[in-house]
């Protein structure tokens, strides 16, 4: 077979990106006819449930009001909001608000039929491409089971304030998506109509008696009640049916998996994430983690309940081996209850049996674990791999029978799930700030006196070298008097602590990462190594003895500066011998986390994706260099100024050979309830991704283009980048933009909605753009509707390029770079929500004189990027080639503007009040209302 042409290779990456799944939308005739209709039936009943709570009035204010923003009368408009009193406001809100709710649920229910519909699923897809790769000798069957046994997708949830909808709004929702898909389902009773029509009437009465505001600000156990929501949901309602695909999909080209593989898992950073949170605390994080269990257990019992049922095979038909028999004999007597309690009926039903006494210890280790009592071996569980060894005990019987369709049938699934989910649903991530570490081991170091500059004096290069002599030496600083500590240190080592029992408690993979957030060199690293191993987690080991390692260390690497420096980190990382050694000790991985959010808001979005890109290569390569395995976690946000995007495509656009199998990715906010509300969905996000991982693993291990041709993009890219970063840093360098952000989005707001328990603003600051954190960066500027952060810039960058002649290498690059075709389809959608004429009113009402200059530069930069975007693309208007969804977003518009008019009028209202208003004021919640439904209306928030 000849080598492939550079054109060939070029053209065989080329298509046309799928826009719809950008905006998550539907991008078919018939189902957009069936989503109009849906739409429109829930919107009737919306109306009436108005008319039966509030009067004619209210709903005849609602098309009053939609009417007079469709046709553009802003004065009629002005002159009727203005006369709106306080308490009406929050009604018109509440009305808007419910309408975009409905709309939202509606739309994922009809997305997920539409990709339902397809003939073949992203993993069977792409288990075909493997497979005609092996068959053809381009890819060794070997390689292939021995990446595909390392995979592992893990979607992380975290606790950041995005979610602007209440757990109760959303399970009246799934509710109502329910009975919309048993209304329009062909083969249902025609005389089940009145009831499922009066069912829906009802659940939509439900919602507009919800209140859509918390009370009170949720804290960090809140939070992990929502994660668990989720996550129970996809243990029981996904994760079974999915990994059974995917053991399928997989069989046909003649690959299995191994029963131990955990080829997806789960994560949170619930309860974990300490990073600017006080009100996590060690203590709370054990909670968590015993809540987490509680619900796992329960799930896995649930499971194992299910099962039971089926497993009727009798010792009179079918054999049982000895080690089955002996594990029966075990139980039998560290169970001697249960035992006789089923002996009489089961006793001849081996299976069944062993899967009684499974059931058993799962609820004895969810007792244990409530009740703080000590581990009893045989009669409870200390951690997943007991578990897993039982299960397998069943199906490796089931195969010594020749059984195979059984023993690939339920126990598998049952012994999938268990390995996806573990005993606490989701692994938890421990993350803190680097400064935090340093300030402790300066209270020990000083404690010892034995540094001659005191350790919060020393410059990076010496606290380096004391840190590795540390490492090294294996020495406690603190032995056996830990009285009298200093505040920092007491509180690292208490961490540290709660961290050494969650493991004891619960298990080894209960806790596998530490992340340390605004990472700046190897010292940041080797001082949370050093405080970990004073608690016991890690001992570094010498040239002869191994290190051993309870937990594993990940740098977050935040700004484009760091990410400039993260592969020389990582060199000097895995270049010190005692920190190798401990790397080693964790099987040779090592977790790199990438922040997408602080990139961007310190430098633009596209200088922001681009060195995240550039920082894996590197990465990868050093990887390689030492042996070990690299394990990207990638920080994305919601909104695409904060990394967001499709996953799929997000995973196929990652550098070639930097996705070695494993790979986490944080899931937030409202990007939760969009993907994983409907099970449906969520499979087939789940799906998606973990196809993209499997690819991106298996087929995408080395680069094929030829260097020039990849020299020539980069070059291109790096002129977009640093052009971008040059027009961002100029506008938000502004002395005028802090005013103008401020007064041009309900930013200040934002923080008295109670989304979250992380305060919005980094502690310590000067209260000024620097200490804003990513998140009320984003969510300010995307209700105003300017959504600045996710395409400011870009614009500058590609005009430059263009001006270098590299017009052709960009079209180039939109076709068949991964990278690039999705980084612009992220933006070109970001265009297409942004709307400038909705935010002139935002800076004509709002904004004081001397900042308002500031949209002249942001329509400027706004026009040609849009130029910009469509000259790259081929088209002659955004969404040109999916009209479809562009009707769509027109027509959220429609009931969008009313609501930006609405919150325009009430922000007024309120600064000219002073801004400081009563929390249960009607003033401040319709205020609020607002910000809830245009979050909605936009699908995103931050």
């Amino acid at each position: 077979m000849t080598d492939p042409s550079t054109e060939q290779l070029i053209q065989a990456d080329r298509r046309v990106p799928d826009v719809a799944q950008y905006a998550g939308g539907v991008s078919s005739d018939a189902h957009h006819a069936a989503l109009r209709a849906s739409v429109r039936l829930v919107g009737r009943l919306l109306g009436e449930a108005l008319i039966r709570h509030e009067g004619q009035e209210l709903l005849d204010l609602v098309e009053r009001v939609r009417l007079l923003s469709r046709e553009n009368r802003e004065d009629e408009l002005h002159e009727v909001l203005t006369g709106v009193d306080d308490a009406t406001a929050v009604r018109l809100a509440r009305a808007f608000t419910a309408y975009f709710q409905l709309v939202n649920i509606t739309e994922q229910l009809h997305r997920w039929r539409e990709l339902a519909g397809a003939e073949e699923g992203p993993l069977a897809a792409t288990a075909t491409r493997i497979g005609n790769a092996v068959d053809e000798g381009v890819l060794d069957r070997d390689l292939v089971e021995q990446v595909l046994a390392r995979v592992e997708y893990r979607p992380v949830f975290t606790a950041h304030p995005t979610e602007a909808s209440r757990r109760s709004v959303l399970e009246l929702l799934r509710k109502t998506a329910d009975t919309v898909a048993d209304l329009s389902d062909p083969l249902r009773p025609r005389a089940d109509t009145p009831r499922l029509e009066r069912r829906l009437a009802e659940l939509v009465d439900l919602l507009w008696q919800t209140d859509e505001l918390r009370v009170s600000r949720p804290e960090p156990k809140d939070e992990a009640r929502t994660a668990i929501y989720y996550l129970r949901s996809l243990t029981h309602d996904v994760v079974p049916d999915l990994l059974q695909e995917l053991d399928r999909t997989l069989g046909s080209i003649g690959v299995t998996l191994p029963v131990g593989a955990r080829p997806l898992r789960f994560g949170s950073w619930a309860g974990g994430d300490r990073d600017g949170n006080p009100f996590v605390t060690p203590q709370v994080t054990l909670e968590v983690l015993g809540l987490q269990h509680d619900f796992g257990l329960r799930a896995l019992a649930d499971a194992v309940d299910a099962l039971l049922v089926e497993m009727s095979p009798s010792s009179r038909v079918v054999g049982v081996t000895d080690a089955l028999r002996e594990s029966l004999e075990r139980d039998a007597e560290a169970l001697p209850i249960t035992y006789q309690a089923v002996k009489r009926l089961n006793a001849e039903e081996p299976y069944r049996l062993k899967l009684t006494y499974v059931r058993v210890r799962l609820q004895r280790t969810r007792d244990r674990l409530a009740h703080g009592s000590p581990h009893e071996p045989g009669r409870d569980y200390l951690g997943l791999s007991e578990l897993v060894d039982d299960l397998a005990l069943v199906r490796d019987a089931m195969l010594a029978e020749g059984d195979r369709l059984t023993a690939d049938g339920g126990i598998l699934r049952l012994l999938r799930t268990a390995t996806a989910v573990g005993m606490g649903l989701a692994t938890l991530d421990v993350r803190e700030h680097s400064e935090k570490h340093h300030e402790a081991l300066a209270g020990l170091f000083d404690r010892i006196g034995e540094l001659d500059t005191p350790y919060a004096d020393l410059d990076r290069a010496a606290r380096t070298a004391v840190l590795s002599r540390e490492l090294a030496s294996r020495r406690p600083l603190l032995g056996t008097n830990r009285l009298d500590l200093p505040e920092a240190s007491a509180a690292s080592l208490e961490l540290m602590g709660a961290v050494r029992e969650a493991l004891d408690r619960f298990g080894p993979d209960v806790v596998e990462t530490y992340i340390v957030s605004m990472t700046h060199d190897v010292d940041d690293i080797f001082a949370v190594v050093v405080l970990a191993r004073e608690a016991g987690l890690v001992d570094t080991g010498s040239d002869s003895v191994p290190a051993s390692a309870r937990i594993g260390f990940a740098p977050l690497f935040e700004t484009v500066a760091e990410l400039e420096q993260a592969g020389p980190l990582l060199e000097a990382m895995l270049a010190d011998p005692a920190y190798r050694r401990v790397v080693a000790a964790r099987g040779d991985v090592q977790e790199i986390m990438l922040g997408y959010s602080d990139s961007s808001k310190d430098a633009g979005i596209a200088a922001s994706q681009w060195q995240i890109h550039r920082a894996q290569r590197g990465l990868r390569d050093i990887a390689r260099e030492h042996g070990v395995v690299l394990r990207l976690f990638h920080g994305r946000g919601g909104s695409v100024g904060r990394g967001g995007g499709p996953t799929g495509e997000a995973i196929m656009a990652q550098p070639n050979g930097s996705l070695d199998g494993p790979i986490k990715i944080t899931e937030q906010g409202e990007v939760i309830s969009d993907k994983y509300t409907l099970p449906g969905l969520g499979r087939w996000n789940l799906e998606t991704a973990l196809a993209a991982v499997l690819e991106a693993s298996v087929l995408h291990r080395r680069q094929l283009l030829p260097p020039d041709v990849l020299d020539g993009w980069n070059a291109t890219m790096d002129l977009v980048a640093e052009h971008g970063k040059t027009a961002y840093r100029a506008l938000v360098r502004d002395p005028s933009l802090f005013r103008f952000f401020v007064t041009a989005t309900p930013v200040e707001e934002l923080g008295k909605m109670n989304i979250g328990s992380r305060p919005a603003r980094r502690p310590g600051g000067d209260g000024d753009l620097s200490d804003l954190r990513a998140i009320p960066w984003v969510f300010g500027w995307t209700q105003s509707r300017i959504i600045l952060p996710g395409w400011f810039g870009v614009g500058s960058g590609l005009a430059a390029a263009r001006a270098d002649g590299r017009g052709d290498t960009l079209a180039e690059m939109y076709g068949s770079w991964p990278f690039f075709r999705t980084f612009l389809s992220n933006v070109q959608m970001t265009l297409t929500k942004t709307d400038l004429d909705i935010a002139a009113r935002y800076v004509r009402d709002l904004v004081p004189d001397e900042a308002s200059h500031l949209f002249d530069a942001i329509r400027e930069e706004h026009a040609r990027t849009v130029e910009e975007v469509l000259a790259v693309t081929g088209q002659s208007e955004l969404l040109e080639s999916a009209p479809l969804l562009k009707r769509t977003l027109e027509i959220r518009d429609d009931y969008l503007q009313p609501l930006h008019a609405l919150q325009t009028s009430l922000l007024a209202r309120a600064r000219d009040a002073g801004g400081d208003l009563p929390e249960d004021s009607d003033l401040q919640r319709a205020l609020l209302l607002t910000i809830n439904g245009i979050a909605a209306g936009l699908r995103n928030t931050g």
